[in-house]
């Protein structure tokens, strides 16, 4: 499959065009949630920057799908501080608001705290492997626009998986991709490659994304591992540890809405 280079072009200050390869599995013209996600948070992150302060919490909600169609990004300073400040972004994409995103950017002062170790145990990164999608359902550009490598499970097994992935396109043509938004054109992931139900017999619809991060991500090949819990009543989540080359970095929850289709 031929890919663009970059997930988005940006057309002036707020405007953004998608490219096909932000579409995801379930129509042509609809986006993957991964790469409007990271949008956002480039959008948080670089709205009126302050020396050491980065995202150290993120909070999006899903106010409808994005379509494969011009959006608008507009942010705002909701708490401003010198060290705590707390920012909001919103995307509206047909005439409609999409995505609404919230972070929490934090000064990181190196040296000010006594560090407390996670104790996750960090997977290798394996060899190159085939890479296989969703049983029954049709490839489709955004699981090509990353290479993945799995430890654990895969988007063609039901259950928890463990699994290394990095963008093979940027973010925004001519802007360097950033640790976070690495991060989050994957993450978005950790429902499907969790699920505990065949995906053409079920829905489980993400309604938000929960970031939290005790330190930045860095490095080329970024992880997660992911498993989700499904309620009798038609609600679950989806539980996530991140990880980089260095070891776990944070924390993120989906929250699902879950149906027979």
């Amino acid at each position: 499959m031929t890919l663009p280079d970059s997930f988005y072009v940006q057309l002036d200050e707020h405007d953004y065009q998608p490219t096909q390869a932000a579409v995801g599995p379930w129509s042509a013209e609809l986006l993957h949630g991964g790469p409007p996600i990271a949008l956002l948070a480039q959008a948080l992150r670089r709205f009126e920057p302050q020396p050491g302060l980065d995202i150290a919490r993120l909070s999006v909600e899903f106010l409808g799908p994005v379509p494969l169609a011009p959006c608008r990004i507009d942010t705002r300073m909701l708490r401003p501080g010198r060290r705590i400040e707390l920012v909001e972004a919103r995307m509206s994409a047909g005439g409609r608001d999409v995505l609404l995103a919230r972070a929490w950017r934090m000064q990181r002062e190196p040296g000010c705290a006594i560090e407390v170790p996670d104790d996750f145990t960090l997977p290798q990164l394996p060899q190159p492997q085939p890479q296989v999608f969703f049983s029954g359902i049709d490839s489709f550009p955004y699981a090509h626009a990353l290479e993945w490598r799995f430890t654990r499970g895969g988007y063609d097994r039901l259950g928890p998986a463990t699994v290394w992935a990095r963008p093979r396109i940027d973010l925004l043509h001519g802007i360097a991709t950033a640790g976070i938004e690495r991060l989050l054109i994957m993450l978005d992931s950790a429902n499907g490659v969790s699920a505990e139900l065949p995906l053409n017999e079920w829905s489980f619809v993400p309604v938000d994304l929960q970031l939290s991060l005790h330190r930045e991500p860095r490095g080329e090949w970024l992880g997660m591992d992911a498993r989700s819990v499904i309620g009798s009543d038609g609600i679950g989540t989806s539980h996530t540890t991140v990880f980089d080359a260095e070891g776990a970095c944070g924390r993120s929850l989906h929250t699902l809405f879950v149906r027979p289709r």
